[in-house]
């Protein structure tokens, strides 16, 4: 195995070792994703109800797209709080400063810490998609393949976002913690979860048109409603992550260097 991966390794096995000795750990992945699914899919149930005999088939189709954007909208929170939590630990942990000791280097913490997310992630969506087939009929699945493309591209936006919430902590300590949890929800009400781009305000439109979760939820609503891929969509998800990713991996580098070079490694967090 080559150095570098195997530095991205012990870091990953780190992490491993963590929630194989904790099952408390391992629940609390799978608490709240399953907890929304539930909540909502008793929503989406009772709307789909309401249809009457005549409409039955719109407000399921309806429902489907409400119940299918909570799931996919988990895997944005997942993504992004499994990153940055695993970065706090670090800092909890006053462990910092021990593994920069070593050779690992920022992109290697990065791809590991992306790894580990990868994991939690799917530990915490799957049993609650599961769960959502089982409860409700609803299969996410039934989408196609291109439910694949949607899981990826939410991943990589919860992972830019959380590269500039691990950036902040670095800059301004223990204040920007609560970023970590609270960031992501700010950005759900332009992120056309629940409703298209076009419910919003007319000004609004264009900044919602510029997270790349719009997109996806937009190429989820077309797939589910309309029966076809929107491709264009997919495409603008995975440009803007590349941009979103870009940025905010070179805010955390120039950040992250410039708290090792004033010592503040060892003291982040305090």
């Amino acid at each position: 195995m080559r150095p570098a991966l195997r530095r991205v390794w012990g870091m990953v096995y780190r992490h491993l070792a963590l929630f194989r000795r904790s099952w408390p750990r391992l629940l609390e992945l799978m608490y709240f994703p399953i907890l929304q699914m539930l909540v909502w899919g008793f929503l989406t149930s009772w709307i789909a109800a309401q249809g009457g005999a005549s409409g039955r088939g719109v407000a399921a189709a309806a429902a489907g797209a409400l119940l299918g954007g909570v799931l996919l909208w988990e895997v944005a929170l997942r993504s992004q709080m499994g990153v940055a939590i695993s970065f706090l630990e670090e800092i909890w942990s006053r462990n910092l400063g021990h593994i920069f000791v070593s050779p690992l280097r920022p992109r290697e913490l990065l791809a590991a810490l992306m790894v580990v997310s990868l994991g939690r992630t799917l530990v915490g969506v799957l049993p609650a998609v599961g769960l959502a087939w089982v409860l409700y009929g609803f299969g996410l699945f039934s989408m196609g393949p291109v439910v694949v493309g949607f899981f990826a591209a939410l991943c990589l936006m919860g992972w830019a976002v959380a590269l500039g919430v691990t950036a902040m902590v670095l800059r301004h300590g223990a204040g920007a913690e609560a970023l970590a949890w609270s960031v992501l929800f700010g950005l759900a009400p332009f992120s056309a979860v629940f409703y298209p781009v076009s419910a919003l305000p007319d000004w609004v439109q264009p900044l919602a048109l510029a997270l790349p979760a719009a997109h996806v939820f937009e190429g989820m609503r077309a797939a589910l409603l309309d029966g076809h891929v929107a491709w264009g969509h997919l495409g603008a998800a995975y440009g803007l992550d590349a941009l979103w990713l870009g940025l905010m991996g070179w805010t955390f580098l120039a950040q992250f260097r410039r708290a090792r070079e004033s010592g503040a490694l060892l003291s982040v967090g305090e």
